[in-house]
C-alpha cells in the first residue's frame, strides 16, 4: 500500500471492504511519520494511545455492522489552530504553548462526528500569521519536495503532512491564502470555501474562547484529490452554533459534469504582479489541454489587480493591525502619506502595499468605505459568473521559496524571473476570492523543470463550491492531478 498516493476516497473503500482495518491504517501512518517527520517536521503533537483505542472501537463497531458516519475509522491530522481535546492547541504561539482545550473546534467535531479519528496536530506559524511555517515551540516545517524550501503558510504543516504521506485528509484555515498557497507549494489539493459556510468556532486566532470571527477568514479541507475535498466540505459546512436553530445551507451541485460544458475564463499573468515565465507556460499548456477537451476557454477577468489588491490589503490589514503591539501600531498610525511613501521605499515594497500600511490603523469610517468597495466588486463578480463558470488564476507568482524566517516579513524578497520582488506579491493573486468571499480550489497541474509543484487556482461563483471542486476533479484528467514527492 502506497501511503503517498492513497487518497481519502480510496482509504475509505479499503476500510469498508475490510482490506485494511482502522488500527492497521493508523499504524501505517504513524510508522511513516516516525520515519520521515524528523526531516519534514509537519506533525508536532499526537495522542496516539487515544487514537489507537478509538481505531479499535471503530473496527469492532464495523464488525457488528455499526457505522458512525462517512469517515468511519479514518485516521487523520489537523492544523494546530483548531482546538482539540487531548492535545495541545498552540497556534504556534508561545503564549499558548500549554493550552489544552476542553472542547473541540466546530470543524473538527463535525469530522469526528462523521467517524474520523484525529491523531495528530500539524505545524503553523505563530497565530497563523505568515506565509512560512515556523515557530519557537516546534521549529521549522520543511517542504517534502525540497527540504530547503518552505511548504507555505499558515497551513504549511497540513500540506506538508499530506505530501509526505502522513495523512490523506487535513483541515486548514485561510485569510491570506493559507490553504491555497501551501497546497500550491506542496502540490496537494486545498479548498477555500465560500465565506461563512464553515464554522470557525474554536479556531485560533483570536485567543481561545473568542466568540466572534475575523472578517475574510474561512476554514476548509486539504487532501490528495478533489473528491476528498468535496466529501470533507459536505461534512464540515453548516451553521455557527448561534445560528444552528434556524440557519440552513443548501449548496447547489456543480454547474457541469463534463469539461466540454465548462466556460472557462483565464487570468494567468498580469503586469501588476507578473508570474514566473515557466509557470505561465505551464498554465498555457493546461489551457490548450482544456480546449482540446472541448471546454470554452478565453482570457477574461472581473477586475484589475490594483483595484482588487487595494481593497483586499486594506481589509486584511485592518484585521492584522488590531493585534500589533502599541508601539508598532502607533508608528503606523502617525505616518502621513509621505511617511508611508518613505516606508515603502525603505523596504522595497510596491505601491500596492500602501493600502496595507493604511489599513493597519484604519478608522471605522475608512473600513466602511472599503467594505462598500468590496460589495460593489462582489456584484461585478456575480455578473462575471453569468458568462463564465470558473476563473483560472495563479495561486502565487512563484514556486515555494527558500526558507527565510529570520527577516521581518515586510523586508523579505522573492525572485521572479531574476528580479527581486516584494514578499507581499505572494498574497496578491489570492486576493480576489478572499475579498469577494468566493470559493477557490487550489489544484495541482504539474512540476517545473526543477521538480517543484505548481497549482492553479479555480475560482467560482458565490456559494457554488461544488462547481470549482468538480472542475478541479475533471482537470486532473488532463493534468495528472496529485503526484507524490520522493522522500
Amino acid at each position: 500500500m502506497d501511503l503517498q498516493t492513497l487518497d481519502t476516497t480510496e482509504c475509505l473503500r479499503l476500510l469498508q471492504t475490510g482490506e485494511i482495518s482502522s488500527a492497521e491504517l493508523l499504524t501505517l501512518f504513524v510508522e511513516r511519520m516516525n520515519a520521515h517527520n524528523p526531516a519534514v517536521n509537519a506533525v508536532v503533537d499526537t495522542n496516539l494511545d487515544a487514537a489507537m483505542a478509538r481505531a479499535k472501537e471503530a473496527d469492532a463497531a464495523r464488525s457488528k455492522g455499526e457505522i458512525w458516519g462517512p469517515l468511519h475509522g479514518l485516521p487523520m491530522t489537523i492544523k494546530d489552530t483548531f482546538e482539540l481535546v487531548g492535545m495541545r492547541t498552540t497556534a504556534g504561539a508561545n503564549s499558548l504553548k500549554d493550552h489544552r482545550p476542553e472542547t473541540n473546534a466546530a470543524a473538527a467535531q463535525k469530522l469526528i462526528d462523521a467517524g474520523a479519528i484525529i491523531w495528530g496536530k500539524t505545524n503553523t506559524p505563530p497565530y497563523a500569521m505568515d506565509i512560512q511555517t515556523y515557530n519557537d515551540i516546534y521549529g521549522v516545517t520543511n517542504n517534502p519536495w525540497d527540504l530547503t524550501r518552505t511548504p507555505g503558510g499558515s497551513s504549511g504543516g497540513s500540506a506538508a503532512a499530506l505530501a509526505a504521506g502522513f495523512t490523506t485528509l487535513e483541515v486548514g484555515s485561510d485569510i491570506g491564502g493559507s490553504i491555497r498557497t501551501p497546497a500550491n507549494f506542496c502540490g496537494v489539493y486545498g479548498h477555500k470555501p465560500t465565506h461563512g459556510i464553515v464554522s470557525l468556532h474554536g479556531q485560533i486566532p483570536g485567543p481561545p474562547g473568542t466568540k466572534s470571527h475575523p472578517d475574510l477568514a474561512v476554514a476548509g479541507p486539504l487532501g490528495r484529490s478533489a473528491d476528498d475535498l468535496a466529501l470533507a466540505l459536505k461534512l464540515m459546512a453548516g451553521a455557527e452554533p448561534l445560528a444552528a436553530t434556524g440557519w440552513k445551507l443548501e449548496l447547489p451541485e456543480s454547474r457541469h459534469k463534463k469539461l466540454s460544458d465548462f466556460r472557462v475564463a483565464l487570468w494567468l499573468d498580469d503586469e501588476d504582479c507578473a508570474v514566473e515565465p515557466e509557470i505561465v507556460a505551464m498554465f498555457n499548456e493546461m489551457a490548450d489541454a482544456l480546449r482540446q477537451a472541448g471546454a470554452t476557454v478565453v482570457d477574461a477577468k472581473p477586475a484589475g489587480h490594483k483595484e482588487v489588491s487595494s481593497i483586499y490589503y486594506f481589509l486584511l490589514s485592518a484585521i492584522t493591525g488590531s493585534s500589533f503591539p502599541k508601539a508598532i501600531y502607533d508608528m503606523f498610525a502617525n505616518m502621513d502619506d509621505d511617511g508611508v511613501s518613505d516606508y515603502l521605499a525603505q523596504n522595497g515594497l510596491p505601491e500596492l502595499y500602501r493600502a496595507q500600511i493604511k489599513g493597519r490603523t484604519a478608522t471605522h469610517r475608512q473600513w466602511l468605505g472599503a467594505n462598500e468597495r468590496r460589495a460593489r466588486l462582489q456584484y461585478r463578480c456575480k455578473d462575471f459568473f453569468n458568462d463564465f463558470d470558473v476563473l483560472l488564476m495563479p495561486v502565487t507568482p512563484n514556486v515555494a521559496p527558500l526558507h527565510d524566517n529570520k527577516t521581518m516579513i515586510d523586508a523579505r524578497k522573492i525572485m521572479i524571473n531574476g528580479e527581486s520582488r516584494s514578499y507581499a506579491d505572494q498574497f496578491t493573486w489570492i486576493g480576489l476570492a478572499t475579498v469577494a468571499g468566493l470559493p477557490a480550489t487550489s489544484a495541482p497541474i504539474g512540476q517545473t523543470a526543477a521538480g517543484m509543484p505548481v497549482n492553479v487556482q479555480v475560482v467560482g461563483p458565490y456559494l457554488e463550491d461544488y462547481t470549482t471542486l468538480e472542475f478541479s476533479k475533471l482537470l486532473a484528467d488532463v493534468t495528472g492531478g496529485f503526484k507524490a514527492p520522493t522522500l
